[in-house]
């Protein structure tokens, strides 16, 4: 998919983009920080029919709405193309070693060739976090990896 961005001089930056089904949205990002969902007419490319201005809030909501089935799908997609590739979803039950704990200190790469890709927090992705990043309980962590590997890490998190 081809995002167009363009500077707004004085406002801030928009990405635009045309669906498979013709039509035209834009989100556009204002220096201040809010941000505008924009559609436009599907018959006059140059007329907004439709624009929605969503805050902070609202925009991490749509973001997370959006883009965490969209990781897990594109790591699918990933691993259906490369032989003995897989990811696996794993939870950090109230009982793991490093609930509370730096991610850093499960040391899963150096220990098992796996990589934490995301961690999935009430809905929310953290794409590719830095080992100083705290597991909690609830936390989903998305792994990379062999079959082998990504169940050794399965072990490490739940025993340490």
């Amino acid at each position: 998919m081809e995002i167009e961005q363009t500077a707004l001089p004085g406002i801030g930056l928009k990405h635009e983009f045309t669906t498979q089904s013709g039509r035209r949205i834009a989100v556009v990002s204002h220096r201040g920080g809010r941000r505008d969902l924009v559609i436009y007419d599907r018959h006059d490319p140059d007329r907004a029919c439709e624009a929605v201005q969503l805050n902070d809030e609202e925009a991490d909501a749509l973001v997370e709405l959006l883009g965490a089935p969209r990781i897990v799908q594109r790591l699918n997609a990933l691993h259906r193309e490369v032989e003995g590739l897989v990811s696996v979803q794993l939870p950090i039950l109230d009982d793991s070693p490093y609930a509370g704990r730096p991610m850093g200190d499960a040391r899963v790469r150096t220990r098992t060739g796996a990589s934490i890709v995301a961690v999935v927090r009430g809905g929310q992705v953290h794409a590719s976090p830095n080992p100083d990043f705290p597991l909690a309980s609830g936390d989903v962590v998305v792994v990379v990896g062999s079959p082998e590997s990504t169940s050794a890490v399965a072990d490490i998190l739940s025993h340490g």
